[in-house]
């Protein structure tokens, strides 16, 4: 029987007709040297029969006949989530919780309550991956306090660094129960039944052409937010060279239309007044269940890919256009993009809906030419700053952020003195800076040596963040004065005396609570307010009104 399973590569799944590796699907590992054997195993006749995608006579379709019945409810076992990384991850836990609670299983906000503990991580960085090591060897000593509990406490580490990580942390660290990628979620109440009893370890990281999670309805984790995130793709295929994003997420693919529209709408009902579309590379949205012309995807003029051109499907112009009028008192964001996905068509959309914030992510990752190539991004510092122009002579008033890359490997200090004029040049409002950390698996692990000191990166660092304050400080100051409408998030975190918003620009506004016309100022409400003061990250605002959206762009 292991002959066979060693052999057999692809098992067909009769309940949806998909296509799995058996070892990613039904790989699990014994605690103690003693290897279980599956009771009643497969025979020939299964895998023959698995092999042309159809159940066997007088089967149910969703049985797998060498496994044994098993329970995957939680019976009310309680799960508590810690969530690192970026915005998808905030939303992959929704799906992870919707998943979850569908399987009678309770979420609670304190690990002492906790008999299952989810760990939903982060890999592009090493100081992230560094962060959830220590957490976890912390977790492994918390787990042997709890031996005695029945059952024993469940831990499992989700998402990207559970995909790139699997083996070592599962086998040779042994520091957790179970280990799921991004596409597995759906997995989760099975791969917690199997390592309910504390004495097997089970691992699913396969990546998926397809899994979207559309037919998922997240469930949020504070329903009381007047904001939301939809994911609307997932994966990536630009294969920058220092990411390790398209090892861990696997290739673009786009949820239906409807779905996504389905849901913004539900999250509107239900009070979001802000939803940020969320993707790896957000704007590359192509639906391709949308029957349409076979035309090519156009991209910003300069850049180009390092795949063939993609043709038909409804892109992501499309989708803004057709959200930003089912849901118009509802403001729009996305992220991250790409800037080669930002055509014209793109900006005349964002420019004519004004619940489409004005509020633009250009991850540049360098002033540099010969950097950006040795990046593989697609484009030169020459290409980045015409599509700067395009953008604002478009979106006069758009606040741009951008992500930088210091370090990156054979960096001179020449190139890196074109990504401090690059931010002089453009002036961000909001910028994203870290120091390069390579990543085994992608292009720069093979190709180059991570060769700049990490003293030279800091302090590379520390200049540029000097440069982009500056830049952003005399860009705040210019709204001082100005009328701009915001929207209420919740109290100030420096003080209880005080709301904090956003603008348009997605700059954080602090205005003092209190009542405007005997109409007292919550969260969920969109104020006209004069600001007065600003710093390079914060603006300070008097309140003057209500307002909504449609009637505060129809009066200016």
């Amino acid at each position: 029987m292991k002959s066979i399973l060693n052999h057999v590569l692809r098992i067909s799944c009769t309940r949806n007709h998909r296509i799995f590796p058996a070892s990613s699907i039904f790989r699990t590992s014994h605690t103690n040297a003693a290897t279980k054997t599956l009771p009643e195993g497969p025979g020939l006749k299964d895998f023959l029969i698995a092999g042309k995608n159809f159940p066997a006579p007088n089967r149910p379709a969703d049985d797998v006949p060498y496994l044994s019945a098993l329970d995957t409810l939680g019976h009310n076992r309680k799960v508590f989530f810690e969530v690192y990384g970026c915005q998808m991850n905030v939303s992959d836990t929704e799906v992870v919780w919707s998943i979850l609670k569908a399987h009678q299983y309770e979420k609670v906000n304190s690990i002492e309550e906790a008999d299952v503990v989810l760990l939903i991580t982060c890999a592009i960085r090493e100081g992230a991956e560094s962060k959830i090591w220590n957490r976890l060897h912390h977790l492994s000593v918390y787990k042997q306090k709890r031996k005695k509990a029945a059952p024993p406490v469940q831990i499992g580490i989700l998402g990207c660094m559970a995909e790139r990580l699997k083996t070592q942390v599962l086998e040779k660290e042994r520091l957790v129960d179970i280990v799921a990628g991004p596409d597995s979620y759906k997995d989760l109440p099975r791969l917690l039944a199997v390592t309910r009893d504390g004495q097997q370890k089970a691992v699913n990281v396969l990546l998926s052409l397809d899994e979207t999670y559309a037919d998922v309805t997240p469930v949020r984790l504070n329903s009381s937010s007047v904001t939301a995130f939809v994911s609307i793709m997932r994966g990536c295929d630009n294969m920058c060279s220092y990411c390790i994003v398209p090892f861990t997420r696997g290739r673009e693919r786009s949820r239906p239309m409807g779905s996504i529209e389905e849901e913004v709408k539900h999250l509107a009902h239900q009070g979001v007044k802000e939803i940020t579309l969320l993707g790896q590379n957000v704007n590359s949205y192509r639906d391709t269940s949308i029957p349409s012309p076979d035309a090519p995807t156009n991209l910003a003029p300069g850049f180009k890919t390092v795949y063939k051109t993609k043709v038909g499907g409804a892109r992501f112009g499309e989708l803004l256009q057709r959200i930003a009028e089912a849901v118009p008192e509802v403001r729009i964001r996305f992220t991250s993009p790409h800037p080669k996905d930002f055509p014209e068509e793109v900006l005349k959309i964002i420019q004519k809906y004004p619940n489409i914030c004005k509020n633009l992510h250009l991850p540049a990752q360098s002033g540099s030419s010969s950097v950006l190539e040795r990046m593989r991004r697609g484009y030169t510092r020459e290409a980045y700053l015409e599509l700067i122009d395009r953008v604002r002579s478009l979106l006069p008033s758009v606040a741009l952020s951008s992500d930088f890359i210091l370090g990156f490997c054979g960096e001179t200090e020449e190139e890196f003195d074109e990504t401090l004029s690059l931010i002089e040049t453009v002036k961000y409002n909001v910028a994203y800076i870290f120091p390069y950390s390579m990543r085994e698996k992608t292009t720069a692990y093979r190709r180059y040596q991570d060769d700049v000191a990490t003293e030279v990166k800091n302090e590379r660092m520390r200049r540029t963040i000097e440069v982009f304050r500056k830049s952003a400080l005399v860009l705040n100051r210019q709204m001082i004065g100005q009328e701009q409408v915001i929207l209420i998030e919740a109290d100030s975190k420096r003080s209880s005396e005080d709301f904090y918003g956003r603008n348009d620009g997605n700059i954080k506004v602090i205005i003092p609570k209190g009542a405007l016309n005997s109409q007292p100022i919550t969260p969920g409400d969109y104020i006209a307010v004069k600001i007065h003061s600003a710093t390079s990250q914060v603006l300070k605002g008097t309140p003057l009104r209500h307002t909504t959206l449609a009637e505060f762009y129809e009066m200016r």
